[in-house]
């Protein structure tokens, strides 16, 4: 099939805003803000945009059964319930705002070209694709370029899942409603109770490259250059007419198996099974000169035990890509391998300014703290299954790329990886737009070896409340009823009076972490701990000595807020200390910690400041935000942090055990000490990683250079 390209794609490099295009509506019919054109056009810089998770909120489902919530203003609001978002990785909703702000923004500054790595939508249903579709050809006519890398989230499955949906839209009474595609069993057995329509089917590489074809997928008329990785021209010689014959999609398919990938790689001897064929989405694209964007589909779909040989397109016979990335490209698309190496060298003998970006990131995103955050929480706790394996990393460095930007996990951050043979990759993870510490990333080449790369946080966002009445109904009816289900659903208010989408994106962590991440991530002890100490406890009990055990709390309930109940029974030792013991063995410690707060003129009453709640939300927020989310907490409860680093004993006394539990024959402070010295230690490492907010990346020097004075860090 041959891709039809808009007269708007063709014609946008060199479009020029007009106020009548400055006053147009966008599809959700409220008008686009008035963003004026800034002075002067970069036509090189490039905003990457990760993780966009665009769900329209004032799209129509199609459905006779349920057209959303009718509003004020003549709209319907199809959007998901508050609950829903504050457990989820990524908002639903409010990035539909979000999105727009940084596509006015990126404007402003005379950004042109703007790349997004994937998860551009929730799940790849039609009513958010053609929803993104609208506002992608709403900018698309003020002169934006834009190219789009596949996500996990689009698709989901290479091919089309018609049994597809969410449980949790919102009612007008507060109240969730399920919504799924035709073919899901539900709708097939008439639930009264369930909303069938095919706007939430998931859509597989098909339709979607076919919907986004000319935002990157498809060469433009006022390309430089464009092909894939199976693109080959006669005698070497660039045409419009034969990129347009290459991007058919029947000509970008390669076999993959289980076993790894088939056709000519298929390795003598071994044995191959449930083969396919599958699309790879990746391209490269020249849109202006002397810019080569390396859009890269690191999607590997995996045939499982269910593929049907006789059903090769059937969406249950794939895995999900969520968990392989770059890992499983090393081994099921080895010809995208050749073709980044190819591609590499290409742009350093031509001179090119080389950015390759992809949903996933290439090398460790924590701030190489990963070991540590296994050994310390529990086993696969923040994702670790995706971390890009260290032969994953030097493969790809060996390949000769530069640069790579990624995103998936939602992080700010960035890192680097030099070997033997001189190769240096930075890989930049740009933060999601649905998530606390919201931001894009300016990309520009300063020279041939010198890239900035800043980092635009979105703090303010236009009508980012718009939905907060709304909001309030389901808060409203969860409070009122006393089904245990609602009782468990109900959130803090206090998100409702967000003043800014920075403020809003804070408070959904915090409530994220109370309500998902303690339990999922954090040992029983420490989330006691974590839960129900403020900072000025925690600094008193890094001083602690004392021989009253956990079982010995109950006695003497009053001196700090935790008990043995994550703790097993143990015999209790011949030389125990009465209860009482540990109020003066407390005053003492306390005594100790406001001399450790005053060595780094603080005082220790002021680290009360910190609560639990937002301690716990600060550990979150860092793990995702990086140095943003130190700029977020200040420099007052930075310095406090860091005192708090410095805090524990070198060498914390050894936790007994019964099996693998804790005994309750342990002193008090003798799990909090081994373990969150540990917490604070990745807290540290978390927060004092490479230059993540702006900073210079120097492929000569192979450095990256913080570019601000102000950056705030823990070390």
């Amino acid at each position: 099939m041959r891709y039809a390209l808009p007269a708007a794609a063709i014609t946008a490099a060199a479009a020029i805003v007009t106020s009548a295009l400055l006053a147009a509506c966008g599809s959700d019919n409220q008008p686009a803000a008035a963003t004026q054109p800034a002075d002067t056009v970069n036509q090189t810089a490039v905003a990457f945009m990760s993780d966009v998770h665009f769900e329209n909120i004032y799209g129509d489902l199609k459905s006779t059964q349920f057209a959303g919530i009718p509003t004020k203003d003549g709209k319907n609001a199809t959007i998901r319930t508050m609950y829903a978002q504050l457990t989820s990785t990524r908002l639903f909703n409010e990035n539909y705002f979000a999105f727009r702000a940084a596509l006015d923004d990126a404007y402003s500054k005379g950004l042109r070209l703007v790349a997004l790595p994937g998860d551009i939508s929730d799940d790849a249903q039609p009513i958010n694709i053609d929803g993104l579709t609208d506002i992608l050809h709403e900018y698309q006519a003020k002169g934006m370029r834009f190219f789009i890398a596949p996500g996990n989230h689009d698709p989901n499955e290479p091919f089309d899942d018609d049994e597809a949906g969410k449980n949790d839209f919102l009612t007008k009474d507060g109240k969730e409603q399920k919504i799924y595609a035709v073919n899901n069993a539900a709708c097939k057995a008439r639930d009264p109770a369930v909303v069938c329509t095919n706007q939430l089917m998931e859509q597989g590489y098909d339709k979607l490259l076919t919907k986004l074809a000319e935002f990157g997928y498809a060469p433009n008329k006022n390309d430089v250059y464009w092909e894939t990785p199976f693109t080959t021209y006669a005698d070497g010689k660039y045409s419009y007419d034969a990129a347009a014959a290459a991007a058919d999609l029947s000509k970008r398919k390669f076999e993959i198996c289980s076993e790894g990938e088939g056709g000519k790689y298929k390795v003598a001897g071994k044995t191959y099974s449930r083969c396919a064929s599958i699309i790879d989405a990746s391209y490269l694209v020249e849109p202006v000169k002397g810019v080569w964007l390396l859009a890269l589909d690191a999607n590997v779909h995996v045939p499982n035990a269910n593929f049907d040989p006789a059903n090769p397109t059937a969406f249950k016979g794939f895995d999900n890509a969520g968990d392989a990335g770059w890992n499983k490209v090393q081994t099921h698309k080895i010809h995208q391998m050749e073709w980044i190496k190819s591609v590499a060298a290409r742009a350093k003998a031509q001179g090119k300014q080389l950015m390759a970006f992809s949903h996933y990131p290439t090398m460790d995103f924590y701030a190489n703290q990963t070991d540590a955050m296994k050994a310390v929480f529990k086993p696969g706790a923040f994702q670790v299954t995706r971390m890009p394996a260290a032969a994953t990393t030097a493969a790809l460095a060996a390949t000769g790329l530069p640069l790579h930007i990624g995103g998936h996990m939602h992080f700010n951050g960035s890192n680097d990886y030099k070997d033997s043979a001189g190769n240096y990759l930075v890989n930049v993870q740009s933060p999601s737009l649905a998530v606390f510490g919201a931001a894009y990333k300016i990309v520009s080449y300063q020279s041939k070896d010198v890239i900035d790369v800043q980092t635009v946080g979105l703090n303010s966002v236009a009508r980012h409340n718009e939905l907060f009445p709304l909001y309030q109904v389901e808060y409203d009816y969860l409070q009122g009823s006393s089904a245990a289900g609602d009782v468990a659903k109900r959130w803090n208010r206090s998100i409702l009076d967000s003043k800014s989408y920075g403020e809003f994106t804070r408070t959904y962590f915090g409530e994220l972490s109370r309500l998902r991440f303690m339990s999922d991530y954090w040992p029983c002890e420490m989330k006691e701990a974590a839960m129900s100490l403020d900072a000025r406890q925690m600094l008193i009990l890094s001083q602690l000595q004392t021989k009253v055990t956990l079982a010995q709390l109950k006695d003497n309930p009053s001196v700090l807020p935790i008990t043995a109940t994550c703790a097993a029974k143990g015999a209790a030792s011949g030389d125990s200390v009465a209860a009482s013991q540990l109020t003066a063995d407390w005053a003492t410690a306390t005594a100790k910690a406001e001399q450790v707060a005053a060595a780094a003129n603080l005082k220790l009453a002021d680290f009360a400041k910190i609560s639990a709640y937002e301690f716990y939300g600060d550990f979150h927020r860092t793990v995702y935000a990086g140095e943003l989310a130190l700029r977020d907490m200040g420099a007052e409860r930075v310095a406090q942090y860091k005192v708090l680093m410095n805090a524990f004993p070198a060498s914390p006394a050894a936790i007994v055990k019964i099996g693998d539990q804790l005994s309750d024959q342990n002193p008090v402070q003798v799990a909090f000490q081994s373990q969150f010295k540990q917490v604070f230690a990745i807290l540290k490492g978390l927060g004092s990683g490479k230059p993540s907010d702006h900073f210079t990346i120097d492929l000569k020097a192979q450095k990256l250079s913080n570019a601000s004075s102000s950056a705030l860090s823990f070390n």
